[in-house]
């Protein structure tokens, strides 16, 4: 008889222990090992636990291949979360690690690998390359497409989270803690809001503090958006370092559809130069939301809502930093059609800036942050899950960067942008709108725009001065793709490689055909969509986890507006100002809204820390390690940097960032 030592580690987040029988059988090249309850006196599989058993076998198995784990049911079913299996052969040989990190519901059974990740080519035992393909048939009938509206990309088939298998749910503390907060939110300002209807609404600008409580997240921006929302070079700041700093572009030419003259903005250049020149010299720059021209507008308890599609120029000012000079409400010039300029009457040049900011809630929203980040994601988040099996390379690098995607996709789907979500209840651009709004987007999406080098080459922003977002975004990119380049170099030598690789090529093609559907030039550059997924935590940082920080003081970004835009300057009074703006009821669930997607999550595991370990051998150990003493260097940079700066900006701190797309 040979006697094999087994140590079995349970998950450590609650509820992840059993009650239930737990079996296990060694697989190894020359046969199988005695069927062997685990049982040890005492408590097994308690929450946390590593729990050590000896397992017999009439012959030696040889190498062992694989790890069976048998749950069967207890007096009551109680699922059971295994971490991983660790098998000592006879004599004290080379301890193997299998890697499980996996949900066992019900009485089941699943065979897990051994740790080393392993292409296709790698293997050549049958029972290996039948479990791979036996893994991903399982896989394919669990994952599947769902088209959720014509023209964005494809999604998990899942009505609701309550549809998605354990393995991709929330965490006990993480689901409770996610309905909690929203709960409380809601709540706390719908008191505020009762308060208020007792009393008064809303009269004048100051009014907006009353519902500005105790809700708070660890940086003081929100305090510094209401005290200095009205200045003009706090506009400039926010087009750079605020919830959407990927909107601004160099302007070279006026755009035709803008006719503004050298005369119009002279009184906000430098005293030495005009238009002609900063042109030339690259100081001026532009907001334009074409995009949103023509969208339909929501309607609200019975009140249609208000879209613009403003036009705004920006100038870099040598002393005052970047300031907007120009902003056209609309595309089309006209009559009707101002040109709002600073030194009008300032409630008229207030509010033409407020109508920037909202139009910059609808991109940064809906395109920014839940097409370009969330819904690019979950395309290869579905793809990694139906053609990556798990003892794949890549499979490995990416999975904890997937953790929560597909369940905070459902619930953003069924909560937020479904037809009576939240969405649909306070922003201008609810129901029909939004969807056309991520249709148009979708149409010019492309690998390259997603890539932060080339987004920043491209339009024209490389030299922009106090550009915090590009510069610590680019530290965080290079950071990245030399972990990444360096983990596919590890197990692919040569192109060929990857291209001999079915498994690979599978998932490529499940991307672009699959979930990238109607967009066929997206997949051009395919073979490096690994180092575009980890990357895609730092723009959730800034589009989505922050956002708090930018809309809590709701005139500075107001989802909705209530009155068209101005079409005279001369009108503009504080009472059209008030009555443009969200209502109470709408700046409370805003304020609710922003505070719970953009508070720190309990559970959030920064990017770079891997709390599971997938790979088990010693080089992609030594580029995990790597990868995070550059992570802690640009973290020094970063705090360095930020010494004595009165408006710090620390959103790219890597201990902030998180691993996956989880809020």
């Amino acid at each position: 008889m040979e006697t094999y030592t087994v140590t079995v580690a349970t998950g450590t987040s609650e509820y992840s222990g059993t009650n239930n029988y737990i079996y296990v059988t060694l697989i190894g090249e020359r046969g199988e090992s005695e069927r062997t309850l685990l049982d040890n006196p005492g408590l097994d599989f308690c929450r946390g636990a590593v729990d050590q058993y000896q397992v017999t076998s009439p012959s030696s198995l040889g190498s062992v291949l694989l790890v069976r784990l048998e749950k069967q049911k207890y007096w009551v079913e109680d699922n059971w979360f295994c971490r991983y299996v660790m098998v000592e052969p006879p004599g004290g040989g080379k301890v193997l690690t299998f890697p499980c990190y996996r949900w066992l519901i019900g009485d089941t059974k699943v065979e897990i690998r051994e740790g080393t990740a392993k292409t296709l080519k790698d293997d050549v035992t049958p029972q290996l390359l039948t479990h791979r393909k036996t893994e991903l048939e399982d896989r394919q009938k669990t994952y599947r497409w769902l088209t959720w509206a014509p023209g964005i990309p494809r999604c998990i088939d899942a009505k609701t989270e309550a549809d998605l298998p354990q393995d991709v749910r929330f965490d006990n503390e993480k689901r409770s803690d996610f309905e909690h907060s929203l709960h409380y939110a809601l709540m706390e300002l719908s008191l505020k809001k009762l308060a208020i209807k007792f009393g008064k609404s809303w009269n004048d600008l100051e009014d907006f503090k009353r519902i500005f409580w105790k809700l708070r997240i660890c940086l003081c921006h929100p305090e510094y958006s209401m005290e200095h929302w009205k200045e003009d070079w706090f506009f400039g700041y926010q087009c750079l370092n605020g919830s959407n700093p990927r909107m601004i572009q160099q302007c070279k030419k006026i755009p035709e559809n803008l006719p503004v003259t050298a005369d119009m903005v002279q009184s906000s250049l430098a005293p030495t130069t005009d238009l002609d020149k900063e042109l030339k010299a690259g100081n001026i720059y532009l907001l334009d939301y074409s995009i949103l021209d023509g969208v339909p507008a929501n309607t609200i308890n019975g009140n249609l809502q208000y879209i613009a599609a403003p036009l705004c120029l920006l100038y870099q000012h040598p002393d005052q930093g970047l300031i907007p000079i120009a902003i056209q409400l609309e595309q089309t010039p006209g009559l009707d059609t101002p040109i709002f300029l600073p030194k009008d009457p300032p409630l008229a040049w207030l509010l033409a800036k407020a109508w920037v900011r909202h139009s910059e809630f609808q991109v940064f929203q809906l395109l920014s942050h839940l097409l370009r980040t969330h819904l690019v994601v979950e395309v290869f988040s579905v793809a990694t899950l139906r053609q990556l099996p798990a003892v794949h390379p890549i499979y490995k690098l990416l999975a904890p960067h997937l953790r929560y995607t597909l369940e905070i996709n459902c619930r953003g789907r069924t909560q937020l942008i479904s037809s009576d979500g939240i969405f649909k209840r306070v922003v201008s651009t609810g129901g029909e709108g939004l969807v056309i709004l991520a249709q148009r987007d979708y149409k010019v999406l492309t690998y390259r725009s997603l890539q932060p080098h080339y987004d920043f080459m491209d339009r024209g922003v490389s030299h922009l001065p106090k550009y915090f977002y590009r510069e610590h975004a680019l530290l965080l990119w290079e950071a990245i793709h030399s972990f990444v380049s360096g983990m596919v170099r590890l197990y692919y030598k040569s192109d060929h490689d990857v291209q001999e690789d079915q498994e690979l090529q599978a998932w490529i093609r499940d991307i672009t055909e699959e979930g990238f559907t109607e967009l066929p030039d997206f997949g051009e550059s395919s073979v490096l969509c690994p180092t575009r997924l980890i990357p895609t935590g730092p723009d959730e940082q800034c589009m989505g986890v922050f956002q708090f920080d930018w809309c809590a003081w709701v005139p500075n970004t107001p989802c909705t507006m209530r009155q068209p835009p101005p079409t005279d300057k001369d009108d503009v009074t504080m009472d059209l100002i008030m009555a443009t703006l969200p209502d109470v009821s709408q700046s409370c669930v805003q304020m609710a809204i922003t505070w719970h997607l953009g508070r720190a999550q309990p559970d959030a595991i920064p990017l770079g820390q891997y709390t599971e370990d997938h790979f088990t051998e010693a080089e992609a150990q030594e580029l995990i390690d790597k990868f995070k003493e550059e992570l802690k260097e640009i973290e020094e940079h970063i705090l360095t940097q930020n010494e004595g700066l009165e408006l710090q900006y620390l959103f790219l701190l890597p201990s902030r960032i998180e691993n996956s797309i989880t809020i």
